[in-house]
């Protein structure tokens, strides 16, 4: 699962959603090439990587609101934060272990992109080609001033946003909010076990 994690710190300033995406995933991509203990599976290389070239371009208060639900609504702004914050700590976790799997083979195809350029809001699909079969990344992005932020990432037809929902759904209604935060805590110190 190569999500959400191949982006790079640059800015789009008048960049199409399209050349953005291929920019930052070459950035990522020849990033991790370089990088023998990120491909060697070194967590703290891979969480410095995802912090400075892919964090910076995700809304991820978007991304934990729309995974919520309507609880985000009625939670706390300290809810809120811890909730983004434990989101945040699990898709790193959860998806750092794909940047291992890329090989000095592994490119991203670009497909047609469908949009305008005046659009708020777009899809712009890829695919990840590299030793084993295509696999389907595609992202939705938001205008953001002259930058475009991930709010959501599509692997192999699912919908990160969708994937996490209905567990997100189930932990509120039996432990509330809090109760979310807590297992999404608890989650996270495990290393995504439980």
């Amino acid at each position: 699962m190569g999500s959400f994690l191949l982006a790079g710190s640059l800015h789009a300033q008048g960049v199409a959603p399209d050349a953005f995406v291929r920019q930052l995933s070459d950035d990522v991509l020849n990033a991790i090439k370089s990088d023998k203990a990120i491909q060697g599976g070194d967590v703290a290389r891979i969480r410095d990587l995802v912090d400075a070239k892919v964090l910076p371009h995700v809304n991820f208060q978007r991304m934990t609101a729309a995974t919520v639900g309507r609880a985000w609504r009625t939670a706390t702004p300290e809810q809120q934060k811890r909730l983004q914050d434990e989101f945040k700590t699990l898709l790193v976790r959860t998806y750092a272990g794909a940047l291992t799997q890329v090989k000095s083979s592994t490119t991203i195809q670009l497909k047609p992109w469908r949009g305008n350029a005046t659009d708020a809001e777009t899809v712009v699909r890829t695919e990840v080609r590299g030793s084993s079969d295509p696999v389907q990344l595609d992202y939705r992005l938001e205008k953001a001033g002259d930058d475009w932020r991930i709010y959501d990432v599509n692997v192999l037809g699912v919908w990160l946003v969708d994937q996490y929902k209905n567990s997100f759904a189930q932990e509120i209604a039996s432990g509330g909010i809090d109760g979310l935060i807590a297992k999404l805590a608890e989650r996270n110190k495990t290393g995504g076990k439980g």
